[in-house]
C-alpha cells in the first residue's frame, strides 16, 4: 500500500472514530472514567504482580482500596461541602451587593468623572455584569451536567465505572500486546516510539498534575479554613481541583475568597491580605516545587492549547469531553512534533542539495 493510500486509510479511520464518539457521547462517561482509572492504577498492579500476586487478585485489591478511600472521602466531605454550597448560594447576592457598595463608596470619586457624576450608572452596570456572570456560570454548569449525564445517571456511573476499571486493569497488558501485534511491521518501531512519548506526556499530566491539584486543594482548603474564612473548605477545594486549567483555578479561587473576605472581615485589611497571601503562597508552591517535581517538562502542552482543548471538548462532549481533552491534546502534540521533526529533516524543508542529501551522497 502506497503512502498516500495509507494516509487516506488512517484519516478515514480517524473521521469514523470521531463520528462514533460524537454519536455515543451521552453514554461514554462511565467507560471513559473506568479506562482512565485503569490507566492510573496499572503501574501499581504491575508492581504487585512482580511481587508474586496474580493479576486478578492485584487488580481486586487495588480497586477495592481505591473505592474504599473514595467512599470515605465522599462520606466525610459531601455533607460539609453540600451545606457550604447551599449557604454560599444563599449569601451570594449579599456578597455582590457588599462589594458593589464598597466600590461605589471608595472608588466613586475616581470613577465619577468617567460617569459624568452619575454613580447610579456604575451601580446599575455592576448589577448587570453580576447578573450576567451568575447566569453564564449557571448555564455552563447546567451544560456540563446535562452533557455528562444525558443517558447515564450518578448511580449507573458509580456502578459501571468500577466494573469497567476492573476488567480493563486485569487485561491491560494483554490489550497492549494485542494492539502491538496489529501494528504494520515496517513502521512498528516508529509507532512504538511515538506511543511511548504519548504515554510519557499523558502520564506526566494525569498523575503529576492530578497530585498537584489534590495538594493545592488541600493547601487552600486548610489555609482558608484556619484563617476563619466562611466557605473556605468549598472555595479551597474547588480552586485546587480546577488548577489543571492554567491560571483559572487560582484566579477564580482568589476572586471568590477575596469577595467573601471583604464581606466578612471589612475593614480589617490584615485578614484580607492573609487570604490573598494564602493564594500567593499556593502559586509560589506550585510554580517552584510542585509542578517542576511532579509534572516536569514531559507534558509539553502550552497553556493556550490546553485551555482550547478543554473548552472545545467540553463543548462537544460535556464533562466526558473534559476528561479526554488533556490525553488527546497531549497525544496530538506528540504526533505534531514528530511530523515537524520529519519535515525539518526532509528535502521539502532542506531543499535539493541540502544537508540531508549531501550526507546521503557521502560529501559530508
Amino acid at each position: 500500500m502506497s503512502l498516500k493510500k495509507q494516509l487516506v486509510f488512517w484519516l478515514g479511520a480517524l473521521v469514523v472514530a470521531i463520528a462514533v464518539l460524537i454519536f455515543l457521547r451521552g453514554m461514554l462517561l462511565p467507560f471513559v472514567a473506568g479506562m482512565i482509572l485503569a490507566y492510573l492504577l496499572d503501574p501499581v498492579a504491575d508492581k504487585l504482580e512482580s511481587w508474586g500476586l496474580g493479576r486478578v487478585l492485584a487488580s481486586s485489591l487495588i480497586l477495592g482500596f481505591a473505592l474504599i478511600m473514595f467512599s470515605l472521602a465522599l462520606l466525610i466531605l459531601i455533607p460539609v461541602l453540600g451545606k457550604q454550597m447551599s449557604a454560599f448560594a444563599d449569601n451570594l447576592p449579599a456578597y455582590f451587593k457588599s462589594i458593589e457598595a464598597l466600590v461605589v463608596k471608595y472608588g466613586g470619586k475616581w470613577l465619577s468623572p468617567f460617569l459624568n457624576g452619575d454613580l447610579s450608572a456604575l451601580s446599575g452596570n455592576m448589577s448587570d455584569i453580576t447578573a450576567r456572570g451568575v447566569s453564564w456560570l449557571a448555564s455552563l454548569l447546567q451544560s456540563l451536567w446535562s452533557g455528562g449525564m444525558a443517558l447515564v445517571n450518578i448511580i449507573s456511573l458509580m456502578v459501571v465505572t468500577p466494573i469497567v476499571a476492573f476488567y480493563m486493569l486485569v487485561d491491560w497488558d494483554r490489550m497492549v500486546q494485542k494492539v502491538d501485534s496489529w501494528l504494520p511491521r515496517d513502521h512498528a518501531p516508529v509507532i512504538r516510539t511515538i506511543a511511548a512519548d504519548i504515554d510519557k506526556a499523558i502520564d506526566g499530566f494525569l498523575r503529576g498534575q492530578g497530585a498537584v491539584c489534590l495538594i493545592l486543594g488541600a493547601f487552600y482548603a486548610i489555609g482558608l479554613s484556619l484563617a476563619g474564612l466562611k466557605f473556605g473548605l468549598l472555595i479551597g477545594l474547588g480552586a485546587g481541583l480546577i488548577s489543571f486549567i492554567p491560571y483559572v483555578g487560582s484566579i477564580i479561587g482568589l476572586v471568590l475568597s477575596l469577595g467573601v473576605a471583604l464581606f466578612q472581615f471589612w475593614p480589617d485589611w490584615v485578614m484580607i491580605l492573609v487570604i490573598a497571601g494564602i493564594f500567593t503562597a499556593g502559586q509560589f508552591l506550585e510554580g517552584n516545587f510542585l509542578s517542576p517535581k511532579l509534572v516536569g517538562s514531559s507534558v509539553g502542552l502550552h497553556p493556550v492549547w490546553l485551555m482550547f482543548a478543554l473548552f472545545a471538548f467540553g463543548y462537544l462532549f460535556g464533562f466526558t469531553g473534559m476528561l479526554i481533552a488533556v490525553p488527546l491534546a497531549a497525544a496530538f502534540g506528540v504526533i505534531l512534533r514528530f511530523f515537524l521533526r520529519q519535515y525539518l529533516a526532509s528535502p521539502v524543508y532542506l531543499g535539493v542539495g541540502g544537508p540531508a542529501d549531501e550526507h546521503e551522497d557521502g560529501k559530508v
